[in-house]
């Protein structure tokens, strides 16, 4: 297959924060003397479910929901702050395959998140800022779709953008979520190592691979 774009996830491919927003929704949910496990967490993740389900199951109304999912981003910011959230040789990876095909950046994360780590919008700029908006022709953040992963809204709306066919994309994800919003967009999707969604599903990608540098190596030879 000759590719001529690439769909990237964000969160878990090009920077790691997946862990973090887990810790900011535990943290909620054992105020309400909810432990929620990462294993149960990940199950639900893989087919987009809502964590919030079990304060409602614990007889939270709405409104609670919703202070709680206030709580939550905001410990998110946080912990996206002062935590270490860079994974190494991204920005040169991307950097390098900019020189060969269209890029765009395909993600569920809120765009008040999505400035913060890259310092968008005013945000300060750091010596670990990831560097890799300045390659992307476009990005597709929460606000911009209605449907979130995995649905496939989020990957038809990049094709629209991009004004191209399925066959002439490839869509980088680390997540089952992501990868089902691929196929159930028509196109193929490689599916990156991370040890977070390590146990989920992948048997529906056309490629898996150990890390970013293997997907470079297979799309650059």
């Amino acid at each position: 297959m000759t590719y001529t774009h690439l769909l990237f996830d964000h969160d878990g491919v090009l920077v790691n924060t997946e862990p973090l927003y887990l810790q900011a929704i535990q943290e909620q949910l054992a105020t309400l003397g909810i432990a929620l496990r990462e294993t149960d967490y990940i199950q639900n993740m893989a087919v987009g479910a809502d964590p919030w389900a079990l304060a409602r199951a614990a007889g939270c109304d709405e409104a609670k929901v919703d202070q709680l999912r206030d709580a939550r981003d905001a410990r998110y910011q946080q912990l996206l702050s002062t935590r270490p959230i860079t994974i190494a040789g991204v920005d040169d990876l991307i950097a390098e395959l900019a020189e060969y095909f269209q890029l765009a950046i395909v993600t569920t994360s809120r765009d008040v998140d999505f400035d913060l780590i890259h310092a968008l919008d005013g945000q300060p700029r750091t010596s670990t800022t990831p560097d890799v908006v300045r390659h992307m022709d476009f990005i597709l953040t929460r606000s911009q779709y209605e449907k979130s992963k995995p649905d496939p809204q989020p990957y038809l709306l990049a094709l629209s953008r991009f004004g191209i066919e399925p066959s002439q994309a490839l869509v980088i994800e680390d997540s089952e979520r992501g990868l089902r919003s691929a196929v159930s967009a028509g196109i193929d999707c490689a599916a990156i190592y991370h040890p977070f969604t390590a146990r989920q599903r992948f048997t529906e990608a056309s490629y898996r691979f150990a890390d970013l540098g293997e997907l470079k190596q297979f799309l650059l030879g």
